[in-house]
C-alpha cells in the first residue's frame, strides 16, 4: 500500500510540569527548503510545506554562538546523509515494501 504525500504535525500539551512537545513529519516533496541571513547578523534554515513551516535560527534569536555552530554542523552531516541514503535506495530495485 502506498500513502499520498502529507505533512504530519502534533501538539502534546501535557500538565505545567512536562514541556509541551510539537511534532512535525514531513513524508511529501512538496517541502521547500532555503536559508537566509536576516539583517546581516542571525542565518536562518526554514522547511515549508502548504500545511507547515518550521524554521531553526540562532540560539534566542541572536548573535551566532559556538552551539549555534555545532547544530548547523550537525543539520549539515544529518542532511549528507540523508541525501546518501535516498540515492542509495533510489538506485535499488523497487521491492514491495508492504509484504510483512
Amino acid at each position: 500500500m502506498r500513502l499520498e504525500p502529507y505533512t504530519y504535525v502534533t501538539l502534546s500539551m501535557p500538565h505545567a510540569d512536562r514541556r509541551s512537545r510539537l511534532t512535525v513529519s514531513f513524508h511529501t516533496d512538496e517541502v521547500h527548503v532555503r536559508a537566509r541571513v536576516i539583517d546581516e547578523r542571525r542565518p536562518y534554515l526554514a522547511f515549508n510545506t502548504p500545511e507547515a513551516d518550521v524554521s531553526i535560527s540562532t540560539t534566542g534569536g541572536g548573535p551566532v554562538t559556538d552551539a549555534d555552530l555545532t547544530l548547523a554542523r550537525n543539520i549539515y552531516a544529518a542532511a549528507a546523509q540523508y541525501l546518501a541514503d535516498c540515492e542509495r535506495l533510489h538506485t535499488r530495485p523497487a521491492t514491495d515494501q508492504t509484504a510483512a
